[in-house]
C-alpha cells in the first residue's frame, strides 16, 4: 500500500455493505463448542515446538458507567470488591495456563483491554504484572509492546506514573468526540482538558506511544463538530489514532438500545465525517495503516507496516507479526498455532469454570488446511493491501488460479470499479480500494459465501 489513498464518496456509498472486520479468519461466529480445554492443551503443546514469541491479552471488563455506543464485553459496577475477586481468578487462570507453555518463549506484547482497565488501581495492575513476570518470560527488549487502555475521566497523572514504572510503554485513550451534545447523547462526558492532561502524563512517564480512539457516525455528530474534535486531537499529536465507524447493532449490544436512532447521522453525513478524518489526519502527517488506523511515520505501527511486520488480530492492528496470542479473562480469545479459542463470554460462566479448576474455554476452532491458506491471504490483504501469488503458492502448495477460481471471479467485478488490480503474479488494492479492504478480503471468505444463503447468517457492521 504505497500509493496515496483516494477518497471516492460515490464508490463508498455503493459498496457500503455489511462484512467482517477480519480480526480473525475464520471469524468468531464459526467457533464451535466441540473445541474445548483438551483441544487448547493440544495446540499449546504443538506450538511450543515452533518456539514462537507470545502476545498476552487480559480482558478487564469493569466500567463505572455505560457508554451507549459500546459493543465491548463489559460489566457496569462501582463495587471495587468485584474487581479484586476478578483479579484473584485471573491469577488462577494464569497459574493454570502458564506451565503449558515453554518458559523460553518470550512475551513481546502484553495488552490490558476492557471495559476499563484503570477501574483497577495501579497496585492491583502491578500485582497482575508481577504474576505474569513470574510465570512467563516478559521481554526486556526496547521494542517490546506493553500497553493499556485508559479512560481519561478516571485516571490521574500519578496513576499513569505508576503504570509507567510497572512497565507499560503504550496507552490507548477513548475520546470518540469532544462535542458536548454528542457526549450527552452517548452518555460519555469527557473534557478536552482532562484528556490532554492524560496524554501529557503518558509522555512524562516515558510511554513510547499514545493512541486516541475516535468514532464517526455517532448521534448528533456534524461535520463542524467533528472537525473541531479532529483539530483538537491533532494538536495534541498522539502517535496513533483509530477512527472507527459506529456500528449500530442494538440486537447484539444492549447499551445501544439507549440511543435515539433519529439522531444518527444520514449516510451521506457519515461518509463526510470519514472524509474529514482522512483529509485532516493525512494533511497533518499521519500515515494510513489500514481500515481505521493512522500513525505518525516514526511510530512502531507505521514502521511495522513498512517492514511487513504488521499483524491484525482481536486488538486491531498490532506490531510483532507471528506471535501466538494468549487471551486471559472473560470472553478473551486466544490464537495458538492453528487454532482459535474463546473463554466464556458471561462473567458467571467464566468464574464458575475457573473456580472449578478448569480452563474456562467456551468454544473454539481447529483450522484445517483451507482455513490456513485463506487466513494467510486475508491477513496479507488486510495488513499489506496486496498478495504475492507465487509466495502463497509456494507456502501452501496450491495453484492459486485454480484454487481460488470463485474468489477471482468476484474480484474481477471489483477490478472493473478500479478497487483492485489483478496481475498474473500479484493482487493489489488500488488507492480507491484501500478503504474497502474488508470487501476485497470477503471474496476469499468461504464461510461468508455459505452464510449468504442462510437465514441465520451472522450480523456484521458495514464496511464504511
Amino acid at each position: 500500500m504505497t500509493s496515496p489513498l483516494t477518497f471516492d464518496s460515490e464508490l463508498l456509498r455503493r459498496y457500503d455493505r455489511p462484512g467482517p472486520r477480519y480480526t480473525s479468519y475464520p471469524t468468531a461466529p464459526q467457533f464451535t463448542s466441540t473445541f474445548g480445554a483438551a483441544q487448547l492443551r493440544e495446540h499449546i503443546s504443538r506450538s511450543n515446538a515452533g518456539g514462537q514469541a507470545l502476545s498476552i491479552y487480559a480482558h478487564m471488563p469493569f466500567c463505572v458507567s455505560p457508554c451507549f455506543y459500546c459493543g465491548c464485553n463489559r460489566v457496569i459496577t462501582r463495587d471495587a470488591a468485584r474487581g479484586e475477586h476478578y483479579l484473584q481468578r485471573l491469577l488462577t487462570e494464569i497459574a493454570a495456563l502458564a506451565p503449558m507453555f515453554d518458559r523460553r518463549r518470550e512475551v513481546l506484547q502484553v495488552h490490558l483491554g476492557g471495559g476499563t482497565p484503570n477501574f483497577f488501581r495501579p497496585a492491583q495492575i502491578g500485582g497482575l504484572f508481577e504474576a505474569l513476570a513470574r510465570q512467563f518470560q516478559l521481554s526486556t527488549r526496547p521494542e517490546r509492546d506493553f500497553s493499556i487502555e485508559l479512560d481519561p475521566r478516571t485516571v490521574s497523572p500519578a496513576d499513569i506514573a505508576e503504570l509507567g514504572a510497572i512497565g507499560f510503554n503504550r496507552a490507548s485513550l477513548g475520546v470518540q468526540d469532544f462535542d458536548a451534545q454528542v457526549q450527552r447523547a452517548v452518555n460519555r462526558i469527557q473534557t478536552v482538558e482532562e484528556t490532554l492532561a492524560v496524554i501529557e502524563a503518558c509522555r512524562a512517564s516515558g510511554f513510547r506511544s499514545v493512541n486516541v480512539d475516535l468514532i464517526y457516525g455517532l448521534p448528533l455528530q456534524t461535520p463542524e463538530g467533528f472537525t473541531h474534535t479532529l483539530r483538537t486531537v491533532i494538536g495534541a499529536r498522539p502517535d496513533r489514532l483509530a477512527v472507527y465507524g459506529y456500528a449500530h447493532l442494538p440486537e447484539l449490544f444492549k447499551p445501544q438500545r439507549q440511543l435515539d436512532t433519529t439522531f444518527l447521522p444520514h449516510p451521506e453525513t457519515r461518509i463526510t465525517l470519514l472524509r474529514l478524518a482522512i483529509e485532516q489526519l493525512t494533511a497533518a502527517g499521519y500515515q494510513y495503516i489500514g481500515m481505521d488506523h493512522f500513525a505518525l511515520p516514526e511510530d512502531d505501527l507505521a514502521r511495522a507496516r513498512a517492514a511487513g511486520g504488521l499483524q491484525r488480530n482481536f486488538m486491531g492492528y498490532t506490531t510483532h507479526a507471528n506471535c501466538d496470542l494468549l487471551g486471559l479473562g472473560v470472553s478473551a480469545i486466544s490464537h495458538i498455532g492453528a487454532s482459535f479459542s474463546q473463554n466464556h463470554r458471561d462473567l458467571p460462566g467464566w468464574e464458575a469454570a475457573v473456580d472449578a479448576g478448569a480452563l474456562p474455554v467456551w468454544r473454539g476452532l481447529a483450522l484445517d488446511a483451507d482455513d490456513l491458506v485463506r487466513a494467510d491471504v486475508i491477513q496479507r490483504l488486510m495488513c499489506q493491501g496486496e498478495l504475492d501469488i507465487p509466495t502463497i503458492e509456494s507456502q501452501h502448495g496450491i495453484q492459486f488460479n485454480r484454487y481460488f477460481a470463485e474468489p477471482l471471479e468476484e474480484l474481477r467485478s471489483l477490478a472493473a470499479d478500479d478497487l483492485v488490480k489483478i496481475e498474473p503474479t500479484r493482487i493489489e488494492a488500488t488507492p480507491r480500494g484501500q478503504l474497502l479492504l474488508r470487501l476485497i478480503a470477503m471474496c476469499f471468505d468461504r464461510y461468508l459465501r455459505a452464510a449468504r444463503a442462510s437465514a441465520t447468517a451472522p450480523r456484521y457492521s458495514k464496511v464504511v
